[in-house]
């Protein structure tokens, strides 16, 4: 399995890095590495993620990397990372 974000995503884990970085580096860089370890788990488990709580009908799961949740699709042979909202935010039914 590969490991695609997509571009929106991709964006918004580097602004939660970025603001992380700005209290703490060093806590951006923890950060970074758990989130790449959980995340890595998905090439050999793809679905080890949790579906989602709030829509458990919908063929979206999730990694939790507190205090952030990344969000996934699996299509074919690629984990699509689409999102990662700050736990806090309440996720929109994607469609």
């Amino acid at each position: 399995m590969k490991i695609v974000f997509t571009p929106s995503a991709r964006d918004q884990f580097l602004r939660a890095l970025a603001y992380i970085h700005r209290d703490k580096p060093s806590a951006a860089v923890a950060f970074r590495h758990k989130a790449e370890k959980a995340l890595s788990r998905l090439q050999n488990h793809p679905e080890s993620g949790r579906v989602l709580p709030e829509f458990p009908d919908i063929p979206y799961r999730e990694v939790v990397v507190p205090p952030f949740r990344f969000f996934y699709r699996i299509k074919g042979n690629v984990v699509w990372i689409v999102a990662v909202w700050h736990s806090a935010q309440l996720p929109d039914n994607p469609e």
